[in-house]
């Protein structure tokens, strides 16, 4: 499974951005999909994931501001920021996970997409 991310670039604060993440290869299904960033000088966290079923969870720092959706027909996830703000400058990273069993999965990444919110 290969994931191509893209529709990062330059913002200004309180300006809008929407990620787009598609899968290709063959013979995969996709249970669930994250969004990480990280920010230079800090450690990678999840800023968001939705379920093939759509259960979405997002980290603190972005509830009320970004919005994570998927369609799985054409194996993508979006990612809408909004009210973007500086400290949301970060490479962001798409993933995807598979599941083999009730157990065992497999995560794949993406290349990662940079965001930059600045006036």
């Amino acid at each position: 499974v290969q994931l191509q991310a893209s529709g990062g670039g330059l913002v200004q604060p309180g300006g809008s951005l929407r990620l787009s993440c598609a899968a290709s290869g063959r013979g995969f299904s996709i249970n669930a999909w994250g969004w990480y960033r990280q920010a230079p000088g800090k450690q990678r966290e999840l800023v968001a994931f939705i379920t093939s079923g759509g259960i979405t969870n997002y980290t603190d720092s972005v509830k009320g501001r970004f919005s994570v959706s998927r369609v799985n027909a054409k194996n993508t996830v979006y990612l809408q920021m909004n009210s973007l703000r500086p400290e949301d400058t970060a490479v962001y990273y798409c993933t995807a996970r598979q599941f083999s069993d009730s157990v065992h999965f497999t995560d794949y990444w993406g290349q990662g997409t940079l965001v930059t919110v600045s006036s």
